[in-house]
């Protein structure tokens, strides 16, 4: 899932705020910050039954509102979907834990946020297999790397991964090297085994990445990813699990081989899903946000995951404006509403809520701003869940909503 950039705020007031919330999550949650995986963290919900093969997780209105969704882990604090950001987020007590999916030449689903891993682990360094790298036209974009499709997953298994943004993270860069890609059967077995440790299921929010593009090459992701809910017992309506993608034709797909609950991403008003790029249809993401769009998406999935600037948009100056009626709408329709993404650091943060923290803008930019203060404003529209890289923060900020 991706998000442009978003920016920030320096009212001394809202500075003092969020310095100290940050100490109070510091504190509250440091062994799982500094990586103590045997933490245990609170239940996601406490009328939700044990997780476990073939057991049900609940209806996913059952889940906290608003529900913390780790982006790709614990993302803000290791290297993404890896097992260590999704043990971490789960340690932290993050209520769902997403994962992106993309296949290998074999047909074995992985989990990376893209097809293109020449950031995200170190196949560059690797002269074995200099010979792989090649150019390809992904929806539309043309990209030159090293692809999963060209790698067998035993291949991609001797391969180790690194944190995709050092540049804003250069902490993260501690652990690179530490972890393989996992397969999503590896994150279901894991989950599974969380679960019934903690005598509750784990959620996950999983994402079919380039479904038409993995499909014109005879990799379709649908049919795999089915096979393998079904295998571990997550293809019911009430599963602990999320099913998304920002081709609805890939949700519609998904809704004739299981009942698990499925969600489409929306990114920039102007935008076209790939898969209607393909098919010739005219709609654009303003077309399905629209109540007759929104009507269309609630006869095949339960939810919508729009990026924050589809809820709140910002202005010029990239500060935040007024709300839409987005989530309203969506509600009326029944969809639930998991917007994506919010995250600590200035760089990503509204205009109005970045901190300089007295630093030369470079440095600052990475430094942390108000979040508690966007979240304020984000939460308050009424949202049922928010996609966040730091999980911690999130599930401070959601208990202070919540009251």
């Amino acid at each position: 899932m991706t998000q442009g950039a978003q920016g920030a705020q320096g009212a001394q007031g809202a500075e003092n705020r969020g310095v100290r919330r940050r100490a109070v999550g510091a504190a509250a949650l440091g062994g799982a910050v500094l990586g103590v995986t045997g933490a245990t963290a609170p239940a996601a919900s406490a009328s939700a039954p044990a997780g476990g093969r073939h057991g049900g997780g609940g209806s996913y209105r059952s889940l906290p509102r608003p529900a913390v969704i780790a982006h790709r882990g614990a993302s803000g604090y290791r290297p993404e979907h890896t097992i260590g950001a999704y043990q971490l987020a789960l340690d932290m007590g993050a209520d769902v834990i997403e994962q992106d999916l993309v296949p290998t030449r074999d047909g074995h689903l992985v989990c990376r946020h893209e097809n293109d891993i020449s950031g995200t682990t170190d196949v560059a360094d690797r002269p074995e297999y200099a010979a792989r790298r090649a150019t390809k036209r992904v929806d539309g974009t043309t990209l030159t790397g090293w692809f999963t499709e060209d790698f067998t997953l035993a291949e991609l298994k001797t391969l180790r991964t690194r944190e995709r943004i050092p540049r804003n993270r250069p902490k993260n860069t501690l652990y690179d090297g530490r972890w393989a890609v996992p397969t999503f059967e590896e994150v279901l077995r894991w989950a599974e085994g969380e679960g019934r440790r903690r005598g509750r299921p784990v959620w996950l929010h999983a994402e079919t990445k380039h479904p038409t593009y993995f499909r014109g090459l005879g990799l379709g992701l649908e049919e795999p990813l089915a096979r393998l809910l079904r295998r571990y017992g997550r293809h019911r309506a009430d599963s602990p699990v999320f099913l998304q993608s920002f081709e609805p034709g890939s949700m519609r797909r998904m809704a004739r081989l299981v009942s698990s609950p499925r969600v489409v991403l929306l990114s920039a008003p102007g935008d076209r899903p790939w898969d209607f790029v393909e098919a010739g249809d005219p709609r654009t993401v303003a077309d399905l946000i629209t109540p007759e769009g929104l009507r269309w998406i609630a006869s095949f999935a339960q939810g919508i995951g729009p990026s924050l600037d589809l809820v709140i948009p910002r202005d010029a100056s990239g500060a935040l404006g007024r709300p839409t009626a987005l989530v309203r709408e969506a509600h009326r329709r029944d969809l639930i509403v998991h917007p994506y993404t919010l995250r600590n650091e200035n760089s990503f943060l509204p205009a109005d809520f970045r901190l300089d923290h007295g630093l030369p803008p470079a440095v600052a930019a990475n430094e942390y701003g108000d979040v508690f203060g966007a979240y304020r404003r984000y939460l308050a529209t009424g949202i049922d869940g928010i996609f966040t890289d730091h999980p911690d923060t999130g599930l401070l900020a959601a208990a202070d909503f919540r009251g």
